[in-house]
């Protein structure tokens, strides 16, 4: 990814999926070229929760929802410390945002964190055309990155694949980390980040738990270092059939027998390590307001998704 300073509202933009089909709009946020995996996200708002998410890493995010922006960005929704998304597509981005909490706009996030964006297309026609070819590699181009198509279809052409990608050690943490628990500690829990959110800790915190959050490469022995009443394992972006040392590790949590469990990635590692394979969906599912149902209840709850790949 190419990044220059923040485009003016008038900056032409192009994309350019891998099949050839081309999309004409204005910059938004960073100036200059950018790759990645073009999916879809249905929140209707939210969208800090998604551009922090590290299970982004190496995608570029269509937003279905037509106004985006209108809250601005605080420095309390993070779910990371940085944005993840490789590119940003938004129909009609907020002119001003307003929110009592906001203390920039979205415009200006994706810029001075360097993301590549594009606003003002028919985001609703592409997430037809991803529906219905899948999710494939894409480019964003504008400014000086604009080239003739056929220089920028080879381009991204060019570009890596999702699949066979090995990308949890790219964004989850070197060092191990604690999360206390609030008020009286109940139980430890042994988190290995693949990717996690921020929240997915806080909110263990809050029911007493105290979180050791170890880095991708933890060995079996860091997990039980830590004396843990269970073992998480937690989202993350990539294919799965590569995960292998992750693989390793869950299988030795299970010959011990310890509690665990995991979500999105880390569900997909347990499927792995049961001898079950993994298999990349069409478009995958992406969004914080994907209802699911509990099937032993009967009651449908409100859920985030993001994941490519399936079990």
């Amino acid at each position: 990814m190419t990044t220059s300073t923040r485009g003016a509202v008038k900056t032409p933009a192009v994309l350019v999926l891998e099949d050839g089909r081309i999309f004409r709009g204005r910059a938004y946020g960073a100036v200059g070229a950018t790759f990645g995996e073009a999916v879809f996200s249905t929140g209707m708002t939210g969208y800090q929760e998604t551009l922090t998410d590290p299970s982004y890493h190496r995608q570029v995010v269509v937003m279905t929802a037509p106004h985006v922006g209108n809250t601005g960005v605080n420095d309390e929704d993070m779910e990371s410390k940085k944005i993840w998304v490789s590119g940003y597509v938004v129909r009609d981005p907020a002119r001003v945002p307003s929110n009592w909490r906001s203390t920039r706009s979205l415009d200006e996030e994706l810029a001075a964190q360097g993301v590549v964006g594009i606003s003002g297309i028919d985001t609703r026609a592409l997430t037809r055309h991803l529906r219905e070819r899948g999710a494939m590699r894409v480019g964003i181009f504008s400014g000086d990155a604009i080239q003739d198509d056929a220089a920028l279809l080879a381009r991204v052409q060019e570009a890596p694949e999702m699949t066979g990608a090995d990308l949890s050690a790219e964004v989850a943490t070197t060092e191990a980390y604690v999360v206390p628990a609030v008020g009286e500690k109940r139980f430890t829990v042994a988190a290995v980040d693949l990717g996690i959110k921020g929240m997915t800790p806080h909110r263990m915190a809050e029911r007493g738990i105290e979180v050791h959050v170890l880095p991708a490469t933890a060995t079996v022995e860091d997990v039980y270092a830590v004396e843990p009443d269970g073992v998480f394992f937690s989202n993350g972006p990539g294919d799965p059939s590569t995960a292998d040392h992750p693989v390793s590790v869950m299988r030795g949590v299970l010959e011990r027998g310890t509690p665990l469990f995991g979500i999105c990635f880390g569900n997909q590692i347990l499927g792995r390590a049961l001898g079950f394979g993994t298999f990349k969906l069409k478009y995958g599912h992406r969004g914080i307001n994907q209802p699911v149902q509990d099937r032993t209840t009967g009651k449908v709850e409100v859920t985030a998704h993001n994941h490519g790949f399936a079990v």
